[in-house]
């Protein structure tokens, strides 16, 4: 039997204990932050830094950070200088999400450098979510956009590369770990606000007409202020099967990490894919206390994050399939 003593003694620790834990202070939340995918992200960081380091929102660090990589050439995966499809046409896929859970997208838009910007104003100015084709270009001209040739001397000296090695263009769908595309980013301001943006001229040589998730809301971006904020990358067609952003955001909000939400929902996507070795999806997520994460399929996805403490620099995310 215990002995009285000893049923003191353990009830006298285990009222230690709870007045330990609860004299434990809550983890500091780190703000601001801003995370996004790929080594061109390090770039849009730097922008959306500008913003976020003054006290600025969220939403225009998102918008002006994927400009960055929108707008430069050299990024071949978004905007300006984007490889074409198999007709050799830049297609562009946008949207962009807010703290209040307003968004906005567009898809298959051609001829507009800076799609995102397009999204922010379909969500601010329209009863609309999204805007597609035709009809997006055209809201964007009457609304001060200008048109511009996308294709650079470079994408389409690609394109004719791959005509010649790939005639028969249906049959050859390059979808793999090199030919990936977005530029996603998810930012947490000093206020504690969150939102993010998704961007991309889509997989190269896809077949005209195709749009992957990076245009829609829960598939390659979602935003929930009381949880967090994911973007995907990859394969669209593989998040899309998933609501593979949405899925992140919920799971951390049952109480998982971002770390943890991103390995759980890339796993969501192995299992609706039977062939997933074969290609390429990668998560990256933050929550309200500004922890951040990432994971994905294959080895050689990461992507950058910035924030006071430690400044701009880059993660490789695990992945699922080790690293040789």
């Amino acid at each position: 039997m215990i002995s009285r003593r000893q049923l003191m003694g353990a009830t006298a620790m285990v009222a230690a204990g709870q007045i330990t834990a609860r004299a434990q202070p809550k983890p500091t939340p780190v703000r601001p932050l801003v995370v996004s995918t790929w080594r061109h992200g390090l770039a849009a960081n730097e922008a959306a830094w500008k913003i976020l380091s003054k006290g600025g929102r969220a939403l225009d660090a998102v918008e002006a950070g994927v400009r960055e990589s929108e707008s430069d050439p050299k990024v071949g995966s978004v905007g300006l200088g984007g490889l074409p499809d198999a007709s050799g046409q830049v297609t562009l896929d946008a949207c962009i999400m807010d703290e209040n859970g307003d968004c906005g997208s567009v898809a298959y838009l051609k001829g507009i450098e800076n799609p995102i910007s397009v999204a922010r104003l379909v969500m601010e100015n329209t009863p609309h979510v999204m805007m597609v084709g035709e009809g997006a270009k055209q809201f964007a001209l009457a609304n001060g956009f200008k048109e511009k040739a996308l294709l650079t001397p470079e994408s389409i000296k690609q394109w004719e590369k791959w005509k010649v090695e790939h005639p028969d263009a249906v049959k050859h769908r390059e979808v793999n770990i090199e030919n990936h595309d977005t530029i996603g980013m998810v930012s947490i301001d000093t206020k504690g606000n969150l939102s993010g943006a998704c961007t991309t001229s889509g997989l190269a040589w896809k077949l005209p007409g195709r749009v992957g998730d990076s245009p829609i809301i829960g598939a390659g971006l979602y935003v929930d202020n009381e949880v967090g904020a994911a973007s995907a990358t990859g394969v669209g067609e593989a998040v899309i099967r998933a609501v593979g952003s949405f899925l992140v955001v919920e799971l951390m909000r049952q109480g998982n990490s971002p770390q943890d939400a991103c390995r759980l929902a890339t796993e969501r996507v192995i299992a609706k894919n039977p062939d997933w070795k074969e290609f390429q999806v990668g998560f990256i997520a933050i929550d309200k206390l500004g922890r951040s994460g990432g994971y994905c399929i294959q080895p050689g996805f990461d992507y950058a994050v910035y924030d006071k403490q430690m400044g701009n620099r880059m993660v490789t995310a695990p992945s699922r399939i080790p690293a040789k």
